[in-house]
């Protein structure tokens, strides 16, 4: 087993088919009355995380506690960076109170890679910048395989801000791994040409959503992220939901097995019509509790749990 997850790329098969196997057996501990495991008592994870979040860092205080660690959750806000304190001070403290693992996002793209220079324990990354967040991936691929059965063969579409989408790029990693074939669609300011040309091994790319759903066994919905736009990628929010939202009408145009991801958090009306959202289609409240079971497994393994 590898000793950090910063990359989906650090996964080969028979390693993310381990994991998801894993995770398969932690999602059985959700039946029973009491859920928590002893495998991690005494080891202490960190959650480092210099971007807000909500469903990532909880999941994996979640799967921390319920394998028995100890969880040390730090946030940026209050803390000494807002001091001025750089990450590998941080990190060399952390280092110092015997950090096991270190769950670390950060705005910039690298940062895990960085981090695990410089501390003696795990490193896993909840999300570098626009560059990758390998256990979303993770948990993408295990409710894939959940509902469809398998991810070998599978055609998965995702469609929207390939551009700033960290998902995209460690979904492509993982899914093309294991096996499934992925086309990228969007309006081509949000796949630019060296994007596409990165991934030109791995995937295919089209501009034209209608055209890519009646052969796709999973859509992957991705927000919209406003927030790392600096210039004008598209008219208006309406000209995108016209021609990149999935409403009710372009559902109807999937296979009848095919599914609905989204990584959340939402733009309900934009990317995706809350009919969509809230259909039995939708996996997105699944992905959620994937997250905790997948987040387990990755810890258990990278700790060396037994």
């Amino acid at each position: 087993m590898i000793k950090h997850l910063r990359s989906a790329g650090d996964l080969d098969a028979s390693t993310a088919t381990l994991i998801l196997d894993t995770a398969a057996e932690m999602a059985a501990l959700t039946g029973r009355e009491v859920k928590k495991l002893p495998a991690l008592r005494g080891r202490t994870v960190v959650n480092l995380f210099y971007e807000d979040s909500t469903r990532t860092r909880i999941s994996f205080e979640a799967a921390a506690k319920r394998l028995s660690a100890d969880v040390i959750n730090f946030s940026a806000k209050g803390s000494s960076v807002s001091k001025g304190e750089s990450l590998k001070d941080t990190a060399l403290t952390l280092q110092a109170m015997g950090a096991d693992a270190v769950v670390i996002r950060h705005s910039a793209s690298g940062a895990p890679h960085r981090l695990a220079n410089w501390v003696d324990g795990s490193v896993v990354n909840a999300g570098d910048g626009t560059h990758e967040h390998p256990t979303q991936a993770l948990l993408d691929a295990y409710t894939m395989r959940s509902r469809l059965g398998r991810l070998d063969g599978l055609k998965v579409a995702i469609v929207g801000d390939v551009l700033h989408s960290r998902v995209a790029r460690s979904n492509v990693l993982l899914l093309t791994t294991l096996g499934a074939q992925v086309t990228l669609v969007g309006p081509p300011t949000l796949i630019p040409l060296d994007v596409a040309a990165a991934l030109a091994e791995k995937t295919q790319v089209s501009y034209d959503l209608d055209a890519v759903l009646p052969d796709s066994d999973v859509v992957m919905m991705l927000r919209v992220q406003t927030e790392r736009m600096q210039d004008s990628y598209f008219p208006s929010a309406r000209e995108y939901s016209r021609r990149y939202g999935l409403d009710v009408a372009r559902m109807k145009k999937l296979p009848e097995h095919a599914i609905v991801m989204h990584p959340g958090p939402m733009n309900r009306g934009m990317e995706i019509a809350p009919e969509v959202a809230d259909s039995h289609r939708s996996t997105i409240v699944e992905q959620v509790a994937n997250g905790v079971s997948v987040r387990m497994a990755v810890l258990y393994l990278l700790l060396g749990g037994k």
